[in-house]
This record gives structure tokens, C-alpha cells and sequence, in this order.
């Protein structure tokens, strides 16, 4: 049987045909069902009908995930302490056309914490994602991003930051607080052996704790913490009264260092000044959300309410190139035989961790 399907619109394409646009295919059936899912997807698909003045991309198309680094490196961007992020799933993306050409685009997008801190230079998708078992840190978000000229710009975002849940077990690694007595009396003997210890002209004091956690092994508890550090203007680790040296010219670093009993080891990698482009806390200060808590939340927003859309003005200079929004050419008719088809939905888009 035979049947003909026309002036449909959605989305998707099937064998390089785009069927958001109008097009007319004879059709061999052979699978009723082929032809019901077909036409619900017609009926129901998310492309914009004629006249509407906003369109649905793709979840995991060039264009969305452009706008989504954007928007990953504006937020990481934002922390003054903890993790970077990564992006791990785009589960929804909107973009609504303007009558000057400009676009705005409305993004919800889930970010999974890395084991970069943020000094650390390399692009957060060269870092290692924290696993589960680690209790990892996932952060929802929702943004908006201004185009104009083909460049992107963050204007608002709001994020939700929460752990993730796993079943405790013999042996697990726990987080504790930040204030943890134990923990912080390993930042303490630790940094000391690095001061000792290493190379470089100056020593460092701390500068904001990153985690603490503790294990139960053998006959006690390893306790692990990673924290920042940063150059002072002392020399030697008896001199009194180190005071931290500016950002400009201040070496950077991160250390892990777990102690168990009187056997403490720590190893810390230096930045060099030029990459510390965020801003410090006092010396010694464990955590920048009072005491008690176990992690770093991402920044929770940026200019959220400002019209209801998440688009207001922004004077943001984080910008990057964008897939051009052009008109698709007219396709030629193509025959499709009915044969099972797993059509995929549009968002969300793929999961790039857990």
C-alpha cells in the first residue's frame, strides 16, 4: 500500500532529508505502526510552525552544544573557589528569533564537578570527572545567551548545585566538613612539609580548603584533604607573619594530602601567577560558606530575574564563534520503505559522563 505525506514538518532528518521543511514523499508501508509513529511525530513535533518567532534545535546538534560551552566557560569563570564544572547532559534548548535579526537562546543544562580546581589551567574537558563513589557534585542550571553577528554572550543563569547520592558501604570514602578538626589539622602538618620540602624561593600558606574526607582502613582512619594554597612574600618557614603576594605575581597551587596516624604525604602542583585569574579569600580561611559545609557550591546565579526569561542586558565579554542560523535548501523526494526505525526524541540530548 501506497500513501502520500505532505507539507509535513518536524525536526528531523532521514537520509539527508530535513523534515522541519515542506516536502511531499510517496511512502511504501509496510508496518502500520511505522506510519502511526510517523504522523504522531508530525502532529506533535517541536519545530516551529510557520509564523512562530522561535525555533527548537536539536539537543545534540553543533548548534546547542556551541551555546552550551559558552555557557560552561562563563560559569566556571564565576567561581572565586572550589571545582570546575563539565558539561554532562543539554536537556533542553530554545531559541527565540527577534525582528533585528538577534537571537536569544534558553539553554537547561546539567554540570558534573571535575577534579580541576580553578586555577588549575587546563580546559575542563581535559579533567577527570569526580565518580560517584567520590560523592560527586552535579549542578543544574538554566541560561540565557544574547547572539548577535554570530557570537554569543551569557546574560543570565541560576544553578542548583547537589551531591550525588550512593549507598555508604565498608570502606567508603566519606566527606566530611570543611571544618573538620582532624582534616584541618592534616592541611596544617602537611603544608608544613611542603614548605620544607620544596624548591621554589618562597612559602605558601593556605588559601581555601577544597574537601575533606576520611576512610576507615585497617585499624583506623585515612583522612584525605585537598586544598589551595598560595605564595607569600616569607622565605623561610620560621619567619612569622607571611602575608599572601598579590595575584599579579603570586604562584598558585593545589595539594592532596592524606595522613594516617603520624604518616602524612602530600603532593602539590604550582600554577604559574598568569593563571590565577580568580579572586582569593584570607589566608587560612577553610571555606567560604561558613562552617559545616562539605563542598563548594557552583554560584548559584547571575542576573536571574531580570525579565522573567533569563535575557536580560548583560555587559559580558565571554563570547565565542556559533553555528550560523541559515535557511535549509529545498530537498528532493526520497523513498522510505517501512522497516522498525528508532527515532530519536530531540532533547535531551546525550549523557557525556553519568
Amino acid at each position: 500500500m501506497t500513501s502520500f505525506i505532505t507539507s509535513a514538518f518536524y525536526k528531523y532528518r532521514i537520509d539527508g532529508v530535513n523534515l522541519c521543511q515542506p516536502f511531499s514523499l510517496p511512502l511504501v508501508v509496510m508496518n502500520l505502526g511505522f506510519v502511526v509513529a510517523l504522523l504522531g511525530l508530525v502532529a506533535f513535533g517541536s519545530c516551529k510552525p510557520a509564523g512562530q518567532n522561535f525555533t527548537l534545535p536539536l539537543c545534540d546538534s553543533p548548534e546547542a552544544e556551541a551555546a552550551a560551552q559558552v555557557a560552561l566557560d562563563f560559569i566556571n569563570a564565576q567561581q572565586t573557589h572550589g571545582y570546575k564544572y563539565t558539561l554532562n547532559q543539554i536537556e533542553d534548548i530554545k531559541v527565540i528569533n527577534k525582528a533585528d535579526g538577534t537571537h536569544t537562546y534558553l539553554l537547561e543544562l546539567e554540570f558534573l564537578e571535575t577534579k580541576c580546581h580553578i586555577f588549575n589551567p587546563k580546559p575542563a574537558a581535559q579533567c577527570d570527572v569526580r565518580p560517584k563513589v567520590d560523592t560527586a557534585v552535579e549542578a543544574d542550571c538554566d541560561v540565557a545567551l544574547s547572539e548577535a553577528g554570530g557570537r554569543l554572550s551569557v546574560v543570565a543563569f541560576k544553578c542548583k548545585t547537589e551531591l550525588e547520592s550512593f549507598s555508604p558501604c565498608v570502606g567508603c570514602i566519606v566527606l566530611q566538613p570543611l571544618n573538620d578538626t582532624r582534616g584541618n589539622q592534616l592541611i596544617k602538618d602537611s603544608l608544613g612539609h611542603f614548605n620544607k620540602n620544596h624548591t621554589l624561593n618562597n612559602d605558601f600558606t593556605l588559601l581555601n580548603t577544597g574537601r575533606l574526607s576520611s576512610q576507615i582502613v585497617g585499624a583506623g582512619a585515612l583522612i584525605r584533604a585537598e586544598y589551595a594554597i598560595i605564595e607569600t612574600n616569607c622565605t623561610n618557614v620560621d619567619d612569622d607573619n607571611c602575608v599572601p603576594l598579590d595575584l599579579t605575581v603570586a604562584h598558585h597551587g593545589f595539594c592532596h594530602a592524606e595522613g594516617h596516624g603520624l604518616d602524612v604525604k602530600v603532593a602539590c602542583e604550582i600554577f604559574p601567577p598568569d593563571n590565577a585569574t580568580v579572586l582569593a579569600f584570607p589566608a587560612g580561611e577553610g571555606s567560604c560558606f561558613g562552617h559545616g559545609f562539605k563542598n563548594h557550591k557552583l554560584t548559584a546565579l547571575h542576573d536571574p530575574d531580570a525579565t522573567g526569561l533569563l535575557s536580560a542586558e548583560s555587559d559580558s565579554a565571554e563570547k565565542a564563534p556559533i553555528v550560523k542560523r541559515t535557511a535549509v535548501d529545498p530537498q528532493p523526494s526520497v523513498l522510505l520503505v517501512a522497516e522498525p526505525v528508532a527515532l530519536l526524541p530531540r532533547c535531551p540530548g546525550k549523557i557525556h559522563h553519568f
